[in-house]
């Protein structure tokens, strides 16, 4: 039996299929283009394996995932050019006819990270996982359970308060301007000083400001929710960086309430090399399966 994974991204797709250990067997990636052509490569990569009992799909998003609507399993209102609107998980449905766990890119990698955990002999209760990167997201897993019932969270698009040193900056999200994917994601280093983040040195004080607004983030996921532990991964997310998020949450959260140690509270993912949505979906895959029998 193998179980397949496909993480959805807006820049590529990462197809993969594993074992019941979640071990990876085989995998392979490609640029995120048009919706038709894209989709049938993961379908061609997956039709040859005859043993394939279950996929996960962890998709970029907005998506549909309630499944009494009408438009379950399709990508809604992203901003995606050519993808608003579109079924994604009828064609692989339909071509592989296997049951398919779908849900956010954020959603499976919080649940990796929560199996990792587990296989690791620290189960957690709990936790929240942020992407930061060319967008923000944050999937939170609480006793197993995706958070969100109506709809899936959506916590890279909060509002937060402004820095002092960045009241002339617009902000990028085109729906909110100033809500923290606006203010905090990856291309907010270019639109601010022309410059990728990856080029930034640290010691630049946009570094300090875009980690005010995470950190602000997530004191609200911890006021909110409780969790036991808070996982930041994505493009801008470093040791480094975590340093400087640790230390404006410590500050603006002022002792209000008890986390711990924060260098054990606000962490990289422990899944490497990016590949906490993979296990998830694996995971979520033999999930669905299970609940098809």
């Amino acid at each position: 039996m193998l179980l397949g994974s496909i993480e959805a991204g807006g820049t590529k797709f990462v197809c993969a299929v594993g074992d019941q250990n979640y071990q990876v067997k085989q995998s392979v990636t490609f640029p995120t283009t048009d919706p038709a052509t894209t989709i049938q490569k993961s379908i061609e990569f997956f039709q040859q394996f005859s043993n394939l009992s279950a996929i996960g799909i962890a998709s970029f998003g907005p998506i549909e995932i309630r499944r009494s609507a009408p438009n379950y399993g399709f990508v809604t209102s992203t901003p995606k050019p050519g993808w608003k609107d579109i079924d994604f998980v009828g064609p692989i449905q339909q071509a592989l006819n296997v049951p398919v766990y779908w849900t956010t890119d954020v959603n499976g990698s919080a649940y990796g990270e929560w199996v990792a955990y587990q296989q690791a002999g620290q189960a957690l209760d709990s936790l929240v996982y942020y992407t930061v990167g060319t967008g923000i997201g944050a999937g939170i897993v609480n006793d197993g359970h995706f958070i969100g019932s109506q709809g899936h969270p959506e916590l890279g698009h909060v509002y937060v308060k402004r820095h002092p040193n960045d009241a002339d900056f617009t902000g990028i999200c085109p729906f909110h301007n100033d809500c923290l994917e606006g203010l905090a994601s990856g291309p907010t280093f270019k639109a601010r000083l022309g410059i990728a983040g990856q080029n930034v040195p640290l010691s630049n004080p946009t570094w300090d400001i875009i980690a005010y607004y995470v950190a602000q983030a997530l004191i609200q996921t911890t006021l909110a929710f409780r969790p036991a532990k808070i996982i930041i991964g994505g493009g801008v997310s470093s040791e480094s960086f975590l340093k400087k998020v640790r230390q404006q949450f410590k500050e603006l959260l002022n002792d209000y309430i008890e986390v711990g140690r924060l260098e054990d509270y606000i962490v990289m993912p422990k899944v490497a090399n990016n590949g906490s949505a993979t296990l998830g979906d694996f995971a979520l895959a033999a999930k669905e399966l299970e609940n098809n029998y």
